[in-house]
């Protein structure tokens, strides 16, 4: 009882939502005190005082990320997109190369495969992608849950069948970190966004390598990359950075000082509290879904919720104060932990009408 007492505590003192959000797989709301560091941000940069405390804040993000993933600092670059990161990791394949990705996943996960034009992309449906690793395929890319429909990757089937046939992974958590327990380390790379369950504003992304590199090279490296930045301002850089460092890209400094509040609030909910919160949400959207006729795409254990053919109605339920999104004609709702059961009820009550 107190731990649900200290959730609710948190999330009310934190958020205060003028519609009923319900498009987190968009973006998630800012809380309270992130607003705060953010214009704490703004004014010091206004005020022309020194930005150390900015830059520290980017180490305060790499630390916690860190933690929520389950694997030690100096595994983690930060940067800016999880483009950018796919870009570095498609940069390190030999021409020819295969790559296994799941069919329609998210962009920002294939294209960067894609325009390279010399490696052989082969897209499966999600739930095959395990079984499809093959002798030869040297890298199996996947998002760990689906961006339009929210089904969550069977990531413990996929890591054992690319180790049986020595295929690098690398997964994208940017629509469970958050909500889904992490096990970065059991993956070759990683990466995530911040905008979405992380509840930080726009402008960082997280990508966790390997202690050995995992054979990537920098090729994005700035300054920043440097094993002393502040010495790699002018020339190429003498030095890498010894950590994963010297994958990162120079940061949107208002961006982590905003985001380090975020991640101090996910850290105190405990990700496995916020896991059973969005997922009960999710359920009991399912079973209203049921009650009225229409059938989810099946994401068992997922905090989104498609439902194929009423994504017309996103206008109306917006102009109506219900905050979801249109997904390939499909109507998507993601629950997370400032949404409470009369969210769900108001939604499925709209939906009813």
């Amino acid at each position: 009882m107190e731990t649900t007492q200290t959730f609710d505590r948190l999330v009310r003192a934190e958020f205060a939502p003028r519609s009923t959000y319900l498009n987190t797989a968009s973006n998630g709301l800012l809380p309270a005190r992130t607003v705060a560091a953010l214009h704490e941000a703004a004014v010091l940069r206004a005020e022309g005082r020194p930005l150390t405390p900015l830059h520290e804040d980017v180490e305060a993000c790499r630390a916690a990320y860190a933690r929520l993933a389950g694997v030690p600092a100096a595994r983690v670059a930060v940067g800016a997109s999880v483009a950018a990161n796919t870009g570095v990791i498609a940069a390190s394949l030999p021409a020819g190369a295969e790559v296994l990705t799941a069919e329609d996943d998210f962009t920002s996960v294939l294209n960067p495969f894609h325009v390279r034009g010399d490696l052989k992309v082969r897209a499966v449906p999600l739930e095959r992608i395990a079984e499809s690793v093959r002798p030869g395929t040297a890298l199996v890319a996947v998002s760990a849950a689906q961006s339009a429909d929210g089904r969550v990757a069977d990531l413990a089937a996929l890591r054992e069948a690319a180790r049986e046939h020595g295929a690098r992974t690398y997964v994208d958590f940017s629509q469970s970190a958050g909500w889904l327990p992490m096990a970065a380390d059991a993956f070759d790379f990683s990466a995530s966004v911040s905008f979405k369950w992380l509840l930080g504003p726009h402008g960082a992304a997280f990508l966790v390598v390997p202690e050995d590199f995992g054979g990537l090279t920098p090729v994005l490296a700035g300054w920043v990359a440097g094993e002393a930045p502040w010495e790699s301002c002018y020339g190429p850089v003498q030095e890498l950075a010894r950590s994963a460092r010297r994958f990162d890209l120079t940061p949107a400094l208002f961006t982590f000082a905003g985001l380090r509040r975020s991640l101090e609030l996910i850290e105190e909910l405990g990700v496995e509290a916020v896991h059973a919160h969005d997922v009960a949400l999710a359920d009991r959207f399912r079973a209203g879904l049921a009650d009225l006729g229409h059938t989810p795409v099946p994401a068992p254990g997922s905090a989104i919720v498609s439902v194929p053919g009423l994504g017309s109605r996103q206008g109306g339920l917006s102009r109506a104060g219900i905050e979801v999104s249109d997904r390939a004609g499909n109507l998507r709702a993601a629950f997370h932990l400032y949404n409470t059961t009369d969210d769900v009820d108001r939604l499925l009550g709209a939906l009813a009408g």
